[in-house]
């Protein structure tokens, strides 16, 4: 589509092709670490039981929170590509080193690749910020939905491809788990690719260091941080739960995938359209919008245990979660000097993904020892701080 569709100034409208490259890495990583992230799971299950099948997503969880320190620390001193470069390089050699550990069964090796595939998934988060740069404050609600919309092709078209991929490497005599990896690792390779076709002179801007604990505190920082941990520890806490959930109802593996894909489109599919309502209307009604989604989810969720209507639940879940990144993350962009903004993005992404991995760990044994109702209460009292702060907290996009 033509730049000037999108209201892009003459300052920027140069810099618009960078955003097919961003959209390429950012897609290609996702399509890495969801394709991995199954057979990982399945992997360390069979070696060490499933009790610890989730040790190598954990890993690639927490890579993902040190990943967001350690490339917004390398943007700051050698501009915005080179992070995004270095966090798609470790990517591949993740990737790379998953294929040797399965290999030679070794599920500790494939659970240090996984947390390097989490360094570049850092990477590809952040990209939604290199992207709302090309774009002048009113438009760059929509340039993050466009980034953000790169994980459906990567979400989907990952999973969608572990079929031929096993297939492929047992006509070769390998073990069906070695297809999907190396598939992981071809497509980090072409992120890496993406991020070096970047303009240098859209992404290489790196700045001084900022302080990042004054800049924290700033009131519209600190609610645009706290809307977007709380969606991620709502929707995770309440998505990981329900799978198991599902099954100890007697749901079989085909209506729990139903159940996971209405989640995922959830998440992904509207983020251009969630972008246009951000500049239409403003961070705060959109925060406070995906806030009660989320809470309605919830609610849903624990009522029904039939697979439409679960299905409808985890899908609003999904929504409310992107309404509120959407909206967080381009709160920060509105908020915050661009000489100071790339230590708090990577602050707040690694924050988000520390209380992802809390929540994954802890919603299973809530729902353990309260069930569903226990976890969707925790989930509305956990939405409650957040959407007051919200209220209290203006904003220059309200």
């Amino acid at each position: 589509m033509p730049a000037d569709t999108y209201e892009v100034t003459p300052s920027t409208r140069d810099h618009t092709r960078a955003m097919p490259a961003l959209f390429t890495g950012a897609a290609m990583i996702n399509a890495a670490i969801s394709g991995a992230s199954a057979v990982a799971t399945i992997v360390a299950a069979d070696r060490l039981g499933a009790g610890w099948g989730g040790l190598p997503n954990v890993a690639a969880i927490s890579g993902t929170g040190l990943g967001a320190l350690m490339v917004t620390a390398v943007m700051g001193r050698r501009g915005r590509r080179a992070g995004l470069v270095v966090g798609y390089l470790c990517a591949t050699a993740g990737a790379a080193l998953a294929v040797f550990a399965v290999a030679h069964n070794d599920v500790a090796g494939l659970s240090l690749g996984m947390l390097c595939i989490g360094l570049g998934n850092a990477a590809a988060g952040l990209s939604r910020y290199v992207a709302a740069e090309l774009y002048p404050p009113r438009r760059r609600g929509f340039a993050i939905g466009v980034l953000t919309w790169a994980g459906t092709v990567g979400a989907v078209g990952g999973p969608l491809l572990l079929g031929p991929a096993a297939a492929a490497a047992t006509r070769l005599g390998g073990a069906a788990a070695l297809g999907p990896l190396v598939l992981a690792a071809l497509a980090a390779g072409v992120a890496v690719l993406a991020a070096t076709a970047a303009p240098a002179t859209v992404v290489e801007h790196g700045g001084p260091a900022a302080k990042v604990r004054p800049l924290l505190a700033m009131p519209t920082v600190r609610s645009a941080f706290a809307v977007m941990a709380t969606a991620q520890l709502v929707m995770i806490a309440v998505m990981t739960a329900a799978p198991l959930d599902m099954h100890l109802h007697g749901h079989g593996l085909g209506e729990v995938g139903a159940v996971l894909s209405a989640h995922t489109l959830g998440m992904f599919a509207l983020s251009p359209l969630t972008g246009r309502l951000v500049d239409r209307v403003g961070t705060r009604p959109v925060m406070l919008g995906g806030l009660l989604t989320l809470s309605l989810a919830a609610v849903l969720t624990a009522a029904n245990t039939h697979t439409q209507p679960r299905a409808v639940a985890l899908l609003l879940l999904g929504y409310g979660w992107n309404l509120c990144f959407i909206g967080g993350s381009t709160q920060l962009t509105q908020n915050l000097p661009q000489s100071q903004c790339v230590q708090v993005e990577g602050a707040v992404d690694s924050g988000i993904w520390s209380i992802a991995a809390i929540a994954g760990l802890g919603s299973t044994a809530i729902l353990a020892t309260g069930g569903y109702p226990a976890l969707a209460g925790l989930a509305i009292l956990a939405v409650i701080p957040s959407a007051l702060l919200v209220s209290r907290t203006a904003t220059t996009s309200s």
